[in-house]
């Protein structure tokens, strides 16, 4: 069918093939290689998905942990004695 979207061509051969196994090993009922290809992505997506959650969690549970602790214009003097 014809289409506009970029089409890949992937080899089941050294990297690809020892995660397909590990996929194979996790999902042993998906037997198709190319759905555990897919499955795969689909993983990847989700820890991608979690880790930016788990960082913006991080960064709004340390918002402001700081505030009073520094003096105004104590960036301007501080950069002052670096060298230019």
């Amino acid at each position: 069918m014809p289409t506009t979207k970029p089409r890949y061509t992937v080899t089941d051969a050294g990297d690809l093939s020892d995660q397909l196994d590990q996929a194979q090993r996790h999902w042993p009922k998906v037997t198709d290689r190319k759905e555990l290809l897919l499955k795969l992505a689909e993983a990847g997506r989700d820890a991608i998905e979690e880790e930016a959650t788990d960082r913006a969690r991080a960064v709004d549970e340390t918002a402001g942990a700081l505030s009073g602790v520094y003096e105004p214009g104590e960036l301007e003097r501080l950069r002052e004695d670096w060298p230019e």
